[in-house]
């Protein structure tokens, strides 16, 4: 019997031939990408490295039989495991996704562009160690920084004008495609063959929304990611070894992807895959709010340094009349809550809550999620006194591709008629109108995150490579994963 399945005859989908199209020839030739693409690596895998503090997060990671070895595995930064490609692309993925401190995209859908990074790197790494085992060259970390900006360009150009969440989808699905279309190529996929990998990351069951959402929000939102690029990899490798895609995966009456998942309507696009994500992603740079709110938290710790003395007391609390936040639609869909907050992944997608940790402390930490943090009395009182109002020039501005702004302000109303100060702020400090101010910060970010994980002398080795474009542009990936592995 031939180990061969017939293919269909039917011309693929558009859809995925523009993407194949796009990652089998495509040239970036942006240098601007690839020095934020270098930023954005930094600032991802220090968010991993942070994530290590948290035991919810490390009892996921490592083999999946304790003990196994792996040939030429890839090295998890941080660690001392090397794991398989597709596990080793969970690992990753979930570290850097699980404090929601890394990169963000806001469109008509919402989501991480980053979070690729999980599949990337490992496939990169494993097959650099394969190739020198062989006697073969490694790939460079030029290929992994040309996949990420192809990646974030495939998710962020999709969620443009494409909304998974007004289905019911999460925004992984957007992960899985476009982790399974680079690393495809990275495997040496052909054309052909990344349109049959890129129809069964379509086809294959998506992930609901359930976990983000009241009553239900839970951790597996801070893993998500990392399990569909996980996935991603499997599809991509299995293809490989031969197995037949889905010419139309999307567009099959009754069956395909628009009619099931998407309410029967085809994919829209604003525009054509390039650089463009890459460029304007979105940093998490001061403290890890969910996307929509971090101008909120800006406003809120702007507003501690005048207003705190008059808010930080429960008797004080109860002269405050009203606190307004001012916002866009997409904030008041996703974060406005009221009601109990059951654990950290509730309180993180909560602008009330953000806000409140932000107007009593002037600061925001991943701890601050936290349940001993959560305990004092004073944040739910003051959540209770908050409004979200939508201001309609704030959701245009938002959807607006030339401003692309998540504007908010916060102006708090006591009951003696007396008001503060009316806080606004358009963008946010990750926002491209705000790199030459972002960019340093973000490196301070990520000295931080290294000095958790690494003596002084290996946090510096790091830091000069990472920060030096051309050294790092040339460097073998084996090699410059080897400088955060800890085996």
């Amino acid at each position: 019997m031939s180990h061969e399945v017939k293919r269909s005859n039917q011309n693929p989908d558009q859809v995925l031939v523009d993407i194949a199209n796009y990652v089998d020839h495509f040239e970036i030739k942006s240098s601007l990408a690839y020095e934020t693409a270098r930023n954005c690596l930094i600032d991802t895998l220090g968010c991993g490295l942070e994530a290590l503090g948290y035991p919810a997060c490390t009892k996921l990671l490592g083999p999946v039989v304790p003990g196994s070895t792996v040939p030429n595995g890839a090295r998890i930064p941080g660690t001392e495991y090397e794991l398989d490609p597709i596990n080793a692309a969970f690992n990753i993925g979930a570290m850097i996704r699980w404090l929601d401190f890394n990169d963000t995209w806001l469109a008509a859908e919402w989501g991480h562009p980053s979070d690729n990074l999980g599949g990337i790197l490992a496939v990169a790494d494993w097959l650099s160690r394969t190739r020198i085992a062989q006697g073969e060259a490694p790939l460079l970390m030029k290929d992994v920084l040309t996949a990420m900006i192809k990646a974030h360009e495939i998710q962020g150009v999709i969620a443009l004008e494409n909304s998974f969440n007004r289905v019911g989808l999460d925004h992984v699905v957007l992960v899985k495609v476009a982790s399974t279309a680079v690393v495809a190529k990275m495997l040496g996929a052909s054309k052909e063959q990344i349109i049959e990998a890129l129809s069964n990351a379509w086809i294959d069951g998506q992930s609901l929304r359930t976990y983000r959402h009241t009553p239900n929000t839970g951790s597996r939102k801070s893993w998500a990611a990392g399990d569909a690029t996980s996935r991603a990899v499997r599809l991509a490798l299995m293809t490989m070894k031969g197995e037949m895609g889905y010419p139309t995966a999307l567009t099959a009456k009754g069956w395909g992807f628009y009619d099931v998942l998407f309410k029967g309507n085809p994919f829209k696009f604003q525009r054509d895959y390039g650089s463009y994500v890459m460029e304007n992603v979105l940093f998490k740079i001061s403290f890890p709010a969910e996307f929509h709110a971090q101008t909120a938290v800006e406003c809120a710790i702007a507003l501690n340094l005048t207003e705190v003395s008059k808010i930080d007391s429960v008797e004080k609390i109860n002269d405050i009349d009203r606190i307004v936040i001012t916002t866009h639609e997409s904030a008041i869909r996703i974060i406005d809550k009221t009601g109990p907050l059951n654990n950290p992944a509730d309180r993180d997608h909560c602008i009330q809550y953000m806000v409140a940790i932000g107007l009593l402390k002037g600061n925001v930490t991943a701890k601050d999620y936290e349940d001993e943090v959560a305990l004092d009395p004073r944040i739910d009182l003051i959540r209770d006194k908050m409004q979200c109002v939508e201001l309609e020039q704030y959701t245009q501005d938002y959807l607006d591709p030339e401003k692309r702004s998540i504007a908010n302000a916060i102006q708090i109303f006591y009951k003696d008629g007396s008001v503060s100060e009316n806080v606004a702020v358009e963008y946010p400090i990750g926002h491209k109108r705000r790199r030459a101010e972002g960019i340093p910060k973000l490196v301070e970010k990520f000295k931080t995150n290294l000095a958790r994980v690494f003596d002084a002398k290996r946090s510096q080795t790091i830091l000069d490579i990472s920060l030096d474009q051309s050294q790092l542009e040339s460097m073998a990936v084996n090699d410059y994963v080897d400088l955060y592995w800890k085996g």
